[in-house]
This record gives C-alpha cells, sequence and structure tokens, in this order.
C-alpha cells in the first residue's frame, strides 16, 4: 500500500510541476519566436512535445514512488534529492530557453539534467532496479531533446536578439 498512496502524490505531483514550467511563458509552436527559429531537419511535430513529456512525468513519478515506498532504503533519501535537482532543472529549462531566449544556457542546462538523471537512475537502481528502468526513456528523450537544441544553437547564432524575452508570464491567476 505504501507505494500506491507514494503514486498518488509523486505521479500528480510530478505532472503538475511539469505543467506549470511549460505554462510560465509560451512555448512550442504558440511561440512566435520560437516559430522564427531556423530548426533541424529532425524536429518532431509540435503536438509530440506536449504527449512525450505527459508520459514522461507520468513515469518519472512512478519512478519516485517507487524509491520513496522503499523504506529502510540506505541510499532512499539520497535518490530523493538527486531525483528533485534534476527535476529542478528539468522545469527551468522551458523558462530558459522560450522564455529568456538563451538558447546556449538552455543547452548547458540540459547537459546538466542529463548528467544529474544518470546519476539519479544509478542511486535508483541500488534502491528500487524498476525505477530505475522508468527513467531510461527520459535520459533518451533528454538526449534527443539536447540535440535539438545544440542545433537550434547553431542555426541561430542570433536567437537572443532574434525578439525580445517574453516580459510576462501566461499564468493566470
Amino acid at each position: 500500500m505504501s507505494f500506491l498512496r507514494w503514486a498518488a502524490v509523486a505521479v500528480p505531483g510530478v505532472l503538475l510541476l511539469g505543467f506549470l514550467s511549460g505554462r510560465t511563458v509560451p512555448s512550442g509552436d504558440a511561440n512566435g519566436w520560437y516559430r522564427a527559429l531556423a530548426k533541424p531537419e529532425l524536429t518532431p511535430p509540435g503536438w509530440l512535445f506536449p504527449v512525450a513529456w505527459s508520459l514522461l512525468y507520468v513515469m518519472m513519478g512512478v519512478a519516485l514512488a517507487l524509491v520513496l515506498s522503499a523504506r529502510g532504503a540506505r541510499l532512499r533519501w539520497l535518490a530523493v534529492a538527486l531525483f528533485a535537482a534534476q527535476l529542478i532543472g528539468n522545469l527551468l529549462w522551458t523558462p530558459l530557453f522560450f522564455g529568456a531566449h538563451q538558447v546556449s544556457a538552455a543547452f548547458l542546462l540540459i547537459v546538466a539534467i542529463l548528467g544529474l538523471t544518470i546519476l539519479t537512475t544509478f542511486v535508483f537502481a541500488q534502491v528500487r532496479r524498476r525505477a530505475a528502468w522508468l527513467l531510461v526513456p527520459y535520459m533518451m528523450w533528454l538526449g534527443f531533446a539536447g540535440t535539438l537544441n545544440w542545433r537550434i544553437d547553431q542555426l541561430n547564432p542570433d536567437a537572443e536578439r532574434l525578439v525580445s524575452p517574453a516580459a510576462a508570464s501566461q499564468m493566470v491567476g
């Protein structure tokens, strides 16, 4: 039962945080600056991003719940701290890229997120092997997103000056 209780909190929590991060600034095709950028040929259609991220956030939440429910596991809290660190980076990427138009900094952030996620996965494996496996698709997507970010940076050396950064949030109070 412990896993189900943790999952009832972790899965919606991770999903909600991801959703809120995506709502802080217009992103994807809703962002005029992004539409104006030259994009690499391997850029998937815009509808794929929210679908992929929703699935990944659910898997991340389940992985976190598996670790949180491992009472007495020696590395449990280190695993949770590493997960939180990579998630914070993940949540900061959208405002940095789409809001501040800091393409190079966003790439460095993805590299850091990927590094933290790899470390998180190794520690998760020490706590619950299934939790580690649930992070593998996320790591693969981060690699793909990092490649897109890097190529966008190469194709748009003046991306930061293309349009003024978003001044206001699209969050509704």
